[in-house]
């Protein structure tokens, strides 16, 4: 081989020695949390099972960049502004509607997608053909309540005589009036409606006058410490009354269990609803699959696959994201054209006594 060739080869021979013995670049996923203020413990949940997941993960290798976006609009900006700088390839995270609306701007602008187990407001996904912001939730939306509530109810209830109830409070009114307009549209029209008083020591009054009025089914929109004292107060009276409310009765119990055969209709208790699998890593690593502990971990699974299958088809993550099903340790998910949840995940469960077990649909 002529000389002149040698140096130019040797240097070819270098240079995919060095390629060939660099790692590959992690893939990076930002993490928006909460980890300090009055919402620190539900941010710490979040990064618990993002940082469960991440490590879980073994084919490709990811960075995870932690920020803190202290619930508000400018701790949004400033975690965005990061996650740019460090060129993400995803965000996942925010649990609440000033930071993350403060934070899509940037990261939108740079295209980079987010997925948030956390912010509900419905405007976020709404306007998405307005801002052309790469969200995708994994939270319900805040009018899926409403939603599931007559979904579930309404083909139950078609042959009853059923009442509509609320405490007055914003939540409760809402989710009893959007029940009713939804009973009407159907042709179904409440024997009774009323508003009560709530946190009294009993609802005797209420219960009789649901009585008198025939009501054999009973919509509260309320808590469910008044929920479970209507529940007994018609056990006394000998009055057999099915009771039925929304996501607020997974609260703990104060003083008085529901009756047994309450209705709730709820998304899933994920501590419950995880595989064995990751239920068995997070309690070696000595983390509870509490509050948003398995939505943190679903989301880094959901980005680590975006990340993935783009780079393997020369698609957008954001393209896998509109067009893909992802497999999760608390199910299967798949967003729709909004960047919502394609499917509702409220359920029907009924108290058997001790807790609230799920209903077949």
């Amino acid at each position: 081989m002529p000389l002149r060739y040698r140096p130019f080869l040797t240097g070819l021979i270098l240079i995919s020695t060095i390629a060939a013995g660099t790692p590959a670049r992690a893939d990076v996923i930002g993490v928006a949390a909460p980890l300090s203020g009055s919402s620190s413990l539900l941010g710490q949940q979040l990064r618990n099972g993002a940082e469960a997941a991440a490590k879980a993960m073994t084919d490709r290798p990811i960075t995870l960049e932690v920020q803190d976006d202290l619930c508000t609009a400018e701790g949004g900006a400033t975690a965005a502004r990061h996650f740019v700088e460090m060129k993400a390839d995803f965000v996942i995270g925010f649990l609440c509607t000033d930071a993350i609306n403060a934070a899509m701007p940037f990261l939108s602008q740079a295209g980079i997608p987010v997925v948030t187990p956390g912010v509900r407001t419905n405007s976020l996904t709404d306007n998405r053909e307005k801002t052309g912001w790469p969200i995708y939730r994994i939270a319900p939306r805040d009018d899926a309540e409403e939603q599931a509530v007559a979904g579930l109810l309404l083909p139950l209830w078609r042959d009853t005589l059923f009442a509509i109830v609320d405490d007055g409070t914003i939540y409760g009114r809402n989710l009893a009036e959007s029940f009713r307009s939804a009973a009407e549209a159907t042709g179904l029209k409440p024997t009774f409606v009323d508003t009560f008083r709530p946190q009294l020591e009993n609802q005797i009054g209420l219960v009789g006058r649901l009585k008198r009025a025939g009501a054999t089914h009973v919509f509260v929109g309320g808590d469910r410490e008044d929920v479970a004292i209507m529940g007994r107060d018609a056990q006394q009276l000998d009055y057999d009354l099915t009771l039925a409310g929304g996501e607020a009765l997974r609260a703990a119990t104060v003083n008085t269990l529901p009756a047994v055969g309450t209705l709730m209709i709820a998304p899933p208790d994920w501590s419950t609803e995880a595989t064995t699998e990751t239920l068995l890593q997070l309690r070696t690593a000595g983390i509870e699959p509490e509050g948003y502990v398995m939505p943190g971990y679903a989301a880094v699974e959901i980005a680590a696959k975006a990340i993935a299958d783009a780079a393997a088809k020369g698609k957008s993550a954001r393209s896998i994201l509109d067009t893909e099903d992802f497999s999760t340790a608390i199910g299967t998910i798949r967003f729709n054209e909004q960047g919502d949840l394609a499917a509702n995940p409220y359920r029907l469960y009924r108290f058997d006594g001790s807790q609230f077990v799920g209903l077949d649909p």
